[in-house]
């Protein structure tokens, strides 16, 4: 079964074109690299997947269904209400002034104490009387900047990472993103939360059900940071850890989601050897324990090491996709990473 599937995916930027026609499937259960050089379009490509980014074209599906937010009854509801509220804010802007003149000013400028009562009922009923003449022209213009306007927003947010994260997939970022007060177990905790269930009132309260939900992903969370190799330092903050043990737990925070699918932006960058040997075995351990895994990175040892298939990338392009053995001897990925030798 595919965890993974890019079919034709493009990010352009204006006139730059980051990511072109990439497509490649991952099974589940496999460790898949997507290598290339600086500036290729890695980082790119999985901000288009995990809704980071729209992408300009194609199609991304997890575990063959395609995730995004459906056209709902509320959905419309919001657009009506959108719609209705620019075409009178429109009409209302443009003839402000006209409005002050007719039904404050010319009517009750001397009165003292002011008529409010009068004065807003004479205010509501001259809004009215522009639109059986030139306000019609100016509402419809308003209604239809609101009317697209919620309809563009709406179709930019069907693909939120939030959505995608409810759906079973998790990353980590090129850059750590850390809690750095936090300690560790909070830090994992943070990743729970879009399966916490306990409401408002409940963490309010103090209701039994929050009590229980706490102790239950508390328990989870120790379980996670004893799988990633930091049980001894759960209360420590997080900012006072090694950077190796930093990457480790970005990777368990992202573990706290119980995700199929695990993207891992670059997760030995700034390791020494011997904690990338360490990386390496944690891969597989997330691989073993079911979880699919797709990471960018520059480090080829690791990279040939625990890879299934590799993705490779050039100038935003696909150049090849295959084995690491089928990598190792292609022409064009040799080329890309090392260059050619030019002879006079």
């Amino acid at each position: 079964m595919t965890a993974l599937s890019a079919q034709r995916i493009t990010m352009r930027f204006g006139g730059l074109v980051a990511v072109q026609d990439v497509s490649f499937e991952v099974e589940r259960h496999q460790i898949y690299a997507v290598i290339g050089p600086n500036g290729a379009g890695k980082t790119t490509l999985f901000n288009a997947i995990t809704g980071i980014y729209e992408p300009t074209s194609g199609v991304v599906r997890f575990a063959d269904r395609v995730v995004c937010a459906k056209f709902s009854s509320r959905v419309a509801l919001r657009m009506c209400v959108a719609t209705i509220l620019c075409a009178l804010s429109t009409v209302f802007a443009v003839n402000i002034q006209e409005l002050w003149q007719l039904a404050i000013v010319d009517n009750y400028v001397y009165a003292q104490p002011f008529p409010w009562s009068e004065g807003v009922s004479d205010f509501v009923r001259a809004f009215a009387d522009l639109f059986g003449t030139s306000g019609v022209i100016t509402a419809l213009a308003g209604a239809l900047a609101g009317g697209g306007a919620a309809g563009v927003l709406w179709w930019r947010s069907r693909r939120t990472p939030d959505l995608i994260a409810r759906s079973g997939v998790a990353r980590t970022f090129q850059n750590i993103r850390l809690f750095n007060e936090l300690s560790l177990v909070q830090n994992v905790l943070v990743g729970m939360d879009h399966r916490m269930r306990a409401g408002f009132w409940s963490a309010l309260f103090r209701l039994p059900r929050f009590h229980a939900e706490r102790k239950h992903f508390h328990a989870e969370a120790m379980e996670l940071l004893e799988f990633v190799g930091l049980a001894d330092r759960v209360h420590e903050a997080a900012g006072s850890l090694p950077y190796g043990f930093r990457r480790r737990l970005e990777i368990a925070r992202a573990l706290a989601g119980k995700p199929a699918l695990l993207l891992l932006d670059e997760p030995a960058a700034g390791m020494n050897p011997s904690e990338i040997v360490g990386l390496m075995t944690l891969i597989r351990r997330v691989r073993d324990a079911g979880t699919t895994v797709v990471l960018i990175e520059h480090h080829m040892r690791l990279v040939m090491g625990v890879s299934d298939r590799i993705l490779v990338l050039q100038y935003g392009r696909q150049i090849a996709e295959g084995t690491p053995a089928e990598i190792r001897a292609n022409p064009a990925c040799v080329e890309a990473y090392l260059g050619t030798e030019t002879h006079g």
